[in-house]
């Protein structure tokens, strides 16, 4: 009786142990200035002339990146308005603002994978982008690096 018991209790402590894999698909993410930013929502918006706007949002956060096609390849960032990475952050009243265009930051936007069946974009970037303004608030400069978005959804622009 002891021994069917033992099985039992065995049973049941296997069956009750289980393991809790969460997965993030869609994802955004990113170090920003070192430290680990990930966001809440993440979209991309194709545009009728087949470039792409990917967003990712975090409470008061932004980031935005526009990239000239959504062709797989290296777009790199900085060298003109259409491939450029934006960081906003906005939070009672108080707005800054990290940019990159023409001559202005550098970075690159990698697309690995455009699906238009499942309408979903993956890949990389990296950017350094300058802050817009002279509000005190925050550094001249804002960092993204070993960033990532992986099977974001892609909508059609409006």
């Amino acid at each position: 009786m002891k021994k069917i018991a033992s099985i039992l209790l065995l049973v049941f402590v296997l069956v009750s142990c289980t393991t809790d894999v969460k997965r993030n698909d869609p994802a955004f993410e990113a170090y920003k200035d070192d430290i680990r930013w990930m966001a809440n929502t993440t979209y991309a918006e194709l545009a009728a002339n087949q470039s792409i706007t990917i967003t990712g949002l975090k409470q008061f956060e932004s980031v935005v990146l526009k990239v000239r096609s959504v062709n797989p390849g290296t777009y790199p960032i900085g060298v003109n308005a259409l491939t450029t990475g934006t960081y906003t952050h906005d939070r009672d009243g108080v707005a800054l603002e990290y940019t990159t265009g023409p001559g202005v930051g550098d970075g690159e936007v990698v697309i690995d994978e455009y699906d238009p069946i499942t309408m979903r974009i993956s890949g990389t970037f990296r950017f350094n982008a300058q802050k817009v303004g002279d509000d005190p608030e925050g550094g001249n400069v804002m960092n993204f690096q070993y960033g990532y978005f992986y099977r974001v959804p892609v909508v059609p622009a409006l």
